[in-house]
C-alpha cells in the first residue's frame, strides 16, 4: 500500500516528499488516516543523526492523531471512523517483566519505536507519522475523547504529554505537594499544566524574565528566574519534586539544593553532552535523589489522554504545513516556538515527488 510521506535520505539532507509502503492490515492491525502529527525534538535529533544510529530513509513523527480507516478481522475495541492516536512505540516483546506490568517503554528486549525501530515491513525499519497513514498493532493504538476541533492540539500529548505525566504520577505529585518544573518549552509547558491539574502547588523555573507571565498563564502558582540567586535561595530545601525538562547540559546542583529531605528531581531531557557531575554531598545529607523517566506504557498513556480529556488539557501549538518542516526544525533549535509545532498532514495530499 503506497503512502505519501516526508522524510530524509541522509543526515545532511533536507526532508523531502517520499512514497513509502505500508503493510495491508493483518488480523490484529488498525489502519489510521493521519490528520495531524506533532513535531518532537527527537525527530530533529534522529533525522540529523545527532544521537547516531539513524536508519535511512527516515520518516519521523511519533505524536500521531487521526481516524481509523480499516481494522483487521480480529480487532475489537476499534472501528472505522474512531478518533485514535499513536505515540512513541508500536511494539514490544510482550513477555518480559516490564511488559507484563504494562511498562512497555522499559521493555527488557527493547520496544519498537514508531520510527527508526526494527520491523519486518519494508524498508526494514519503522516509518513514522510524517505520512498520510500508518498501520499499527491494536495493542499500541489509543482512544481519543477530546472534541474534534482540539485534535491537532492533542497530538503532542502522545509524547510531550506522557513524558511529563508519567513521572508526575509515579512520584505522586498532587495536593499538598510543592512541585517545580524546569524549562517552559514543549515538555515544560505540559508539565506545568498537568501538575496544576493534579492539584500541586506549581513553581515554574525559567532563565528568562520574559517568560514569567506565560508560565503563570499556563497554571504556575509562582515563577522563579533561575539566574536570580535571591529568588532561588528563597526556595531552598522546600520542594517535594522537581521535573527537569531541559535537554541542554547544565549544572543540576542549583536545583537539587531546592529539594527538601527525600525530595526527587526527575530528568526527562537527554542532553547532547553529559551534565556536569552533581555534588554528591548535596544528595547524601538530605537523602535527595536524581532520577530519570521515559514515556509511559500504553495503559498509562491512555490514562493520561483520559485525564486530559476530563480536564480540558491540550498542548499550545503552532500549525505548519508539511513543506515547512525544515524551517520548523531550525526554529526549534532557536527555541522559536510556543510550544509545539504540529503538522497538518492534509498538506501531503497534492505534493509533487522529488
Amino acid at each position: 500500500m503506497t503512502t505519501k510521506a516526508y522524510g530524509a535520505h541522509a543526515a545532511d539532507k533536507p526532508l523531502q516528499p517520499l512514497d513509502i509502503e505500508r503493510r495491508v492490515p493483518g488480523p490484529h492491525d488498525v489502519q489510521i488516516d493521519i490528520a495531524f502529527c506533532g513535531v518532537c525534538h527527537s525527530d530533529l535529533h534522529t533525522v540529523r543523526s545527532e544521537w547516531g544510529g539513524t536508519l535511512y530513509p527516515c520518516v519521523p513523527g511519533h505524536e500521531i492523531v487521526g481516524h481509523v480507516s480499516a481494522v483487521g478481522s480480529d480487532v475489537t475495541g476499534f472501528k472505522v471512523g474512531d478518533t485514535v492516536g499513536v505515540g512513541c512505540l508500536v511494539g514490544s516483546c510482550q513477555h518480559c517483566a516490564a511488559c507484563d506490568e504494562g511498562l512497555e517503554q522499559y521493555c527488557e528486549n527493547g520496544f519498537v519505536g514508531t520510527y527508526n525501530g526494527p520491523t519486518k515491513d519494508a524498508p526494514g525499519h519503522t516509518l513514522g507519522g510524517y505520512s498520510q497513514r500508518i498501520v499499527v498493532d491494536k495493542k499500541f493504538v489509543l482512544k481519543i475523547r477530546h472534541p474534534e476541533e482540539q485534535l491537532a492540539a492533542v497530538a503532542p500529548l502522545l509524547c510531550a504529554g506522557i513524558t511529563t505525566y508519567s513521572p508526575l504520577r509515579h512520584w505522586n505529585v498532587g495536593p499538598g505537594k510543592k512541585a517545580g518544573v524546569v524549562g517552559i518549552g514543549g515538555l515544560g509547558h505540559m508539565g506545568v499544566k498537568l501538575a496544576h491539574a493534579m492539584g500541586a502547588h506549581v513553581i515554574a523555573f525559567t532563565t528568562s524574565e520574559s517568560k514569567r507571565q506565560a508560565a503563570l498563564d499556563l497554571g504556575a502558582d509562582e515563577v522563579v528566574v533561575s539566574r536570580n540567586e535571591s529568588e532561588m535561595k528563597a526556595h531552598a530545601n522546600s520542594f517535594d519534586f522537581i521535573l527537569n525538562t531541559v535537554a541542554a547540559s547544565h549544572s543540576l546542583d542549583a536545583f537539587t539544593g531546592l529539594l527538601k529531605r527525600d525530595g526527587t528531581m526527575v530528568l526527562v531531557g537527554v542532553p547532547e553532552h553529559p551534565h556536569p557531575s552533581p555534588n554528591v554531598a548535596n544528595l547524601i545529607f538530605k537523602r535527595r535523589a536524581i532520577a530519570g523517566s521515559l514515556i509511559g506504557g500504553i495503559a498509562e498513556t491512555q490514562e493520561m489522554l483520559d485525564f486530559c480529556a476530563d480536564k480540558g488539557i491540550v498542548s499550545d501549538i503552532e500549525m505548519i504545513p508539511m513543506q515547512k518542516i525544515d524551517e520548523a526544525y531550525d526554529r526549534m533549535v532557536k527555541g522559536d516556538v510556543k510550544y509545539r509545532f504540529v503538522i497538518d498532514n492534509a498538506t501531503l495530499a497534492n505534493q509533487a515527488r522529488g
